[in-house]
């Protein structure tokens, strides 16, 4: 992997799932990284986990407070963020735990799970690029990596709120890239491929249907290409993880 060395990032959602895989894939490639979670203690940690160059915290992605402060204590600790990765997300199971074997439609989905996803996803990754483009901009640059899903999920059956989430967060992804274009700092969309294996899974799926899933790791050869160097003036592209190589070669 290409060395980062002076890198900062800050992924939130950094301590599980996809977003763990990513915060190590950057460590190991020698950045320095901040993992947020809306647990101080899991966030210190996962942080602990991944060694020396992480470090936790609480912050909640959804609140505006929460998040100026938490920004600000990362900037402050880290001397800058030149990465900000917009992970932090909560799936299906929070207003179904069986949204797979049992799909339940929307008019089912309780009020305040629908709001709860779209406000972490969504609402969250407004919030958060809010707080750190300005800093970039006086700066002189940064990137944004905004993760998203596959298509076919935004729309699938039973996928309300998570789905319309996604597709509403790609949205806000382009017109932030749209925003932001001719600036110093870049916004980009990375997703998986498939499903992964990670906790939004629900407990009660199949055997044969786990080993279909993706590992999450499959994210970190983007994640540290898209903050390193090589990656310069790349902007408003969405990057699929499997697909990432052929991707690549075809630049």
């Amino acid at each position: 992997m290409t060395a980062l060395g002076g890198t900062r990032a800050l992924v939130t959602g950094g301590t599980s799932g996809l977003g763990l895989a990513m915060a190590r894939a950057l460590v190991d490639a020698g950045a320095r990284v901040a993992i947020t979670s809306r647990d101080a203690e899991r966030a210190g940690h996962a942080a602990g986990e991944l060694g020396p160059r992480a470090l936790g915290l609480a912050l909640d992605a959804r609140d505006e407070g929460a998040v100026a402060a938490g920004v600000g204590e990362v900037w402050e600790r880290l001397g800058g963020i030149d990465l900000l990765v917009s992970n932090a997300g909560i799936g299906m199971r929070t207003v179904n735990p069986r949204f797979l074997s049992e799909p339940q439609p929307f008019w089912e989905v309780p009020p305040d799970g629908f709001r709860d996803v779209l406000e972490t996803k969504l609402t969250g990754c407004f919030l958060m690029a809010r707080a750190v483009v300005p800093l970039m901009l006086e700066r002189g640059g940064g990137r944004i990596v905004t993760i998203s899903m596959n298509e076919a999920t935004m729309v699938r059956r039973g996928f309300v709120p998570y789905g319309p989430s996604g597709a509403a967060v790609e949205a806000l992804t382009r017109v932030m890239a749209a925003d932001l274009a001719e600036s110093p700092v870049t916004v980009n969309l990375l997703l998986p491929g498939g499903a992964t294996d990670t906790g939004m899974v629900p407990e009660d799926t199949p055997a044969e249907a786990r080993e279909r899933l993706l590992d999450p790791a499959v994210m970190g050869p983007p994640i540290v290409w898209l903050a390193s160097p090589a990656a310069a003036g790349v902007h408003d592209q969405r990057i699929v993880a499997t697909e990432f190589e052929q991707w690549l070669a075809a630049r």
